[in-house]
């Protein structure tokens, strides 16, 4: 830290203590000089490119010293410009990549070999009760639920027996801290949207046999696509101009919030991570003894993909490395080709394990640099910005003996949209401390297709138009498009298909069932 307080130190280079970025200056960041060095005719095109790298690289770092000098609190400055420094290294990251045109190369891509990616039916039956009490387990907790027509944190949203995402989560933790006699600590990882909502949600868990710990993410300005500056004017600035940088920025904030030493002085050696809307992700004590005997440094849960999760990240050999490749990173013309179940059969959950001691190395002495992805978007008033961000799976080519799982897809079970939401409701599903469970009378191994349309997206629209869940248990498939209103006591069974025309409005009343039928405006019945 320079001792004027500006963002970029004097001397050539330093290290933020407790992180991985190392932010250096434009004259020792080889990628922003080299370039202006070359004159040769033949490479004008690619000077041109790397030319304007450097003067981006300047303009962004004396704006981001602008924000940093609005900040007036002292003890707010310090921590808010180790912040904007891992910013300004994530975006010359960015220039140096964008200058080189680097892109995956498609062709050096392999499927995963078989000691790459481990079947769960493979991992040992026989648990260790005692690795429980090195466990700790984190959700990935700053997301909105924005398309779900939420306001404040997503977690907070009831799922299930008047429960919410945290309170299942906290439920399940209870349990087994109170069944094994240990101490396995939540910790919730949230993001500027989040923060205040979390800690106000979390008092009334003061009483439960669980210790609760929050830190936040970081919070890094949205960058204007065409000049590339910040658009924030100052630190204080509307939220709408800042942006949480993705759950790869999980390995920055826990270090820097002093969380990752905390958990080492408490005798914590593993991390369970997932994220807080996966109601499949509970702790699972065979992949915990298996991470302890193959010494694995990071395991990575992915499951078989379907046609709904095309656009999931996947793993893949790359030179012999196993990597998470996702559909950002992916060449345009091979955009069809990733999407293929064919080529590429499994996808991250984002259930991850750590070895927090394997962790603390790599933050200390190794540059924790993964994979850029950039996220386009459209401010209110209609300006084109981009955000970069990272994945948390990603950080697996940096860790020894890294492999994935391939778990069963009740694993799996995220609530996205409403139509998940009507899923994880209905009595397919009853709960056992905290756990959802598979109704036993369900007849069919998979769960049933559900698609309810636009007029069901928000929250407060679903609950409107659902009296009560319907009873689901022999339903294979739902669609439901337009105006439609369910009654009371509704059973649906076989496939069912609903459609509203435009204009029109299908009211289905109390007690009604539906087996096989497809119901169109006029309200005729036809069996299907």
């Amino acid at each position: 830290m320079s001792a004027n307080g500006s963002l970029m130190p004097k001397t050539d280079s330093y290290r933020v203590r407790g992180g991985s970025h190392i932010v250096c200056t434009m004259l020792q960041y080889p990628s922003l000089v080299c370039y202006r060095r070359s004159h040769k005719a033949r490479r004008a095109p690619k000077d041109f490119k790397t030319a304007t790298t450097g003067v981006a690289a300047k303009a962004m770092k004396n704006e981001l010293s602008r924000l940093v000098s609005s900040v007036t609190d002292q003890n707010a400055k310090k921590p808010f410009d180790i912040e904007m420094q891992s910013f300004f290294y994530l975006f010359t990251r960015y220039l140096a990549e964008r200058a080189k045109g680097q892109e995956i190369d498609w062709d050096r891509i392999k499927a995963p070999a078989a000691d790459q990616i481990i079947p769960y039916d493979s991992l040992p039956e026989t648990i260790d009760k005692s690795i429980l009490s090195k466990l700790a387990v984190l959700k990935v907790n700053g997301g909105l639920g924005t398309s779900m027509g939420m306001t404040g944190a997503k977690s907070a949203l009831e799922v299930k027996n008047d429960m919410t995402f945290l309170d299942l989560t906290v439920r399940q933790i209870e349990h087994l801290n109170t069944e094994y006699r240990v101490d396995v600590p939540l910790i919730l990882m949230t993001s500027f949207n989040t923060h205040e909502d979390t800690l106000r949600i979390i008092k009334k868990y003061a009483n439960q046999q669980l210790r609760i710990v929050t830190f936040n993410q970081s919070r890094y300005p949205r960058i204007f696509k065409e000049s590339l500056l910040p658009c924030p004017q100052s630190a204080d600035d509307d939220k709408k101009q800042w942006y949480p940088p993705g759950h790869g920025d999980l390995y920055n904030a826990i270090s820097q919030s002093g969380v990752l030493d905390q958990l080492l002085a408490d005798g914590k050696e593993y991390l369970f991570v997932s994220n807080s809307d996966n109601l499949g992700a509970v702790v699972d004590q065979r992949i915990l003894k298996h991470m302890v005997d193959s010494q694995a440094e990071f395991l990575m849960e992915v499951t078989d993909k379907t046609k709904a999760d095309i656009k999931g990240g996947t793993l893949i050999d790359y030179e012999g490395q196993v990597r998470l490749l996702e559909i950002a990173q992916v060449p345009s013309q091979h955009v069809e080709d990733f999407k293929a179940i064919r080529k590429f059969k499994i996808f991250n959950t984002n259930n991850l394990w750590l070895n927090l001691r394997a962790l603390k190395r790599v933050m200390e002495h190794e540059t924790l640099d993964l994979d850029i992805i950039i996220n386009p978007k459209t401010t209110d008033d209609g300006q084109a910005v981009i955000q970069l961000e990272t994945a948390a799976g990603a950080a697996i080519k940096h860790f020894k003996h890294a492999h994935g799982i391939n778990v069963p897809r009740s694993r799996f079970l995220p609530v996205k949209s409403c139509s998940d939401l009507l899923l994880i409701k209905s009595d397919i599903y009853s709960l056992s401390h905290g756990r959802l469970v598979i109704n036993p009378n369900r007849m069919f191994e998979t769960t049933p297709v559900i698609k309810l349309g636009d007029h069901f997206k928000k929250i407060a629209q679903f609950q409107k138009r659902f009296k009560t869940i319907p009873t689901i248990i022999e339903l294979d498939h739902l669609t439901v498009t337009g105006d439609v209103y369910f009654g009371r006591n509704i059973t649906l069974r076989g496939t069912v298909i609903i459609v509203a025309n435009e204009g029109q409005r299908i009211d289905i009343p109390d007690g009604c069932v539906l087996e096989n039928r497809l119901l169109s405006g006029n309200l005729n019945m036809i069996e299907l």
